[in-house]
């Protein structure tokens, strides 16, 4: 997938150099133990996401807010990362076992790569939004294809390489009625 002729370095995605995330010296996040961050937050005026003491400059109100599944993003990463990582437990699961505390009591510096990467992600992800937004409607209100039609044109039959324990198409019963 790396091509840098093409603009595929091999590194992580980012975005173009003035929309890209940045972390500037007063904003560091904090390595000790005893600034272990315990909160995330936005600043919409500044367009910071704050990290405990420490932040992140140029980070757009869409990538803050950015959801997968119900869920926002950057809450969700960061509750793996914090140094209150309890979990309530719901219903009549099992206490968390003793393994889940193991954990280390500072900021990895690999946390803060991790964010870099996830927000230059997220930002690119907000860009291309509007083009998924295209696409999905014009897949959902353009014509469709009988399976009548596709079964004569053989899409149904699916030829399978066989491998010790998994069927050949003809013994899967996947496609047929």
């Amino acid at each position: 997938m790396t091509d840098p002729a093409k603009g595929h370095p091999a590194q992580p995605p980012r975005l173009p150099a003035a929309q890209r995330p940045m972390i500037p010296k007063d904003g560091a996040i904090p390595q000790e133990p005893t600034t272990m961050p315990d909160t995330i937050n936005y600043d919409a005026n500044k367009k910071r996401l704050l990290i405990g003491v420490g932040y992140v400059e140029n980070v757009e109100p869409e990538v803050w807010s950015y959801e997968v599944s119900g869920k926002q993003v950057l809450l969700h990463w960061f509750s793996y990362r914090k140094a209150n990582r309890e979990r309530p437990i719901i219903g009549d699961r099992r206490p968390p076992s003793p393994l889940g505390d193991i954990q280390p009591d500072h900021w990895l510096a690999e946390y803060t790569t991790e964010l870099i990467n996830v927000l230059n992600v997220l930002g690119l992800l907000v860009e291309i939004e509007p083009k998924q937004a295209e696409l999905l409607e014009s897949i959902c209100s353009g014509p469709t294809l009988s399976a009548t039609v596709l079964d004569e044109a053989g899409a149904f039959d699916v030829s399978v390489k066989t491998r010790p324990g998994r069927k050949t198409s003809e013994e899967s019963s996947l496609f047929r009625s």
